[in-house]
């Protein structure tokens, strides 16, 4: 039989929200376990493009909303961290592009040049040129306008092993969990019959939270799925490419993000308005060949006839919103020693871990005395999907 094991927060759930809230909180002094049920990172994280957004597609219609206002300051905190100088030392974790940026072909270019100058976004977008622009897009036929955001792109599979070399002896590996009670009161859980109490549970699994709340019979926070149907090209002829491709609408026509791949070619991984509604609702044949089509015309120069393509399906796991819309911020409600919340975006896993923080300085939860761990199984990597797709 397990031993029982306490801790002063259990947290459920491996991908970025919940290996950056467990480095936190393990920095704070708080002694922590984090229960995986699959590979670190392997739902939404590792699937994410890895931009770290600072809200300036979300000002696309011409006003600041909530959700940009809320996320200004991630690309800031980001960077801190990545310099080993901010809450947590993210030193060594891979970062692909210094910018994201913002591209218009020449259709609708005239519209966003008095955007981009107006008070809004000043200081957060500059106009570039000439070798200034992204290697794919320097090419004398090339007819629209760059824009480049103050935002990073990082490789989200060495942050996921970064952040899982911060938990030190308190990652699990656990496939059954139960709710752990006394007196009818949650006071932990049961992770493959082994006993774990705390002072306050955490479920930060994303997609698999609903089917948690299910089995520690609660309905509530209702959770939402919004898919995406990604597309991914992979070739000796794909250069780097970090851009929106700007469309009429309040949405990118197309996003591009570029990673390596293990036999050293480049991977475009690419979402955007091509992935969301009508792009869920096609076959996967039918949205490559959309894919095929947009680049063409956005990139005729560009040669695809080498390139491989795969698409993938991903749900965006969230708190339910009226209409499906998109939260603009990190979630998290509070029931007892439960925590529960969604960070809603990979750059926002940093506000998701202060809400998490704020709630336990407020219930007055402190760390409590630390033990050693005995030796627990370790959940494996997540691998990223042209891995798998497109070996």
């Amino acid at each position: 039989m397990p031993s029982v094991i306490s801790t002063d927060v259990l947290i459920v759930g491996a991908g970025v929200a919940g290996l950056w809230l467990n480095a936190r909180l393990r920095r704070q002094g708080f002694s922590t376990v984090l229960v995986e049920s699959a590979t670190l990172g392997g739902g939404q994280s590792v699937k994410s493009q890895g931009i770290i957004h600072g809200g300036a597609k979300y000002a696309l219609h011409g006003a600041l909303t909530g959700a940009s206002e809320a996320i200004a300051d991630m690309p800031r905190r980001w960077r801190e961290a990545l310099a080993g100088d901010g809450e947590l030392d993210l030193s060594g974790v891979r970062l692909l592009s210094e910018a994201h940026y913002l591209w218009s072909p020449g259709t609708i270019a005239g519209n966003l040049t008095s955007f981009f100058a107006s008070k809004a976004v000043r200081g957060r977008v500059d106009q570039v040129k000439g070798d200034q622009l992204p290697a794919a897009l320097q090419d004398k036929r090339f007819k629209g306008k760059v824009y480049r955001l103050a935002e990073l792109v990082i490789d989200v599979p060495s942050l996921i092993q970064r952040l899982a070399d911060l938990a030190g002896d308190g990652l699990l590996a656990g496939q059954k969990i139960e709710p752990l009670l006394e007196g009818g009161v949650l006071v932990g859980l049961k992770v493959d019959e082994r006993e774990i109490r705390a002072q306050r549970i955490v479920l930060s699994a994303g997609g698999g939270t609903a089917a948690l709340l299910e089995a520690l019979g609660l309905s509530q926070p209702a959770m939402q799925r919004r898919p995406l149907h990604m597309i991914i090209a992979k070739g000796p002829s794909l250069k780097p490419l970090y851009a929106h491709c700007l469309g009429g609408g309040t949405k990118p026509r197309i996003t591009v993000t570029t990673h390596p791949a293990a036999d050293g070619q480049w991977v475009w991984y690419m979402g955007g308005d091509i992935a969301e509604t009508e792009g869920v609702a096609r076959e996967p044949a039918e949205q490559i060949a959309t894919a095929q089509k947009e680049l063409g015309q956005l990139l005729p120069w560009i040669d695809l006839s080498t390139v491989r393509w795969a698409t993938l399906r991903v749900d965006r796991a969230e708190p339910l919103q009226s209409g499906l819309t998109r939260p603009d911020n990190a979630f998290l409600a509070e029931e007892g020693r439960l925590l529960v919340g969604w960070p809603t975006k990979l750059a926002l896993a940093p506000d998701f871990a202060d809400r998490v923080i704020d709630s336990l300085a407020r219930d007055g939860i402190r760390p409590g005395p630390v033990s050693a761990l005995p030796p627990l199984p370790k959940p494996p990597m997540g691998v990223p999907a042209w891995e798998q797709l497109l070996p």
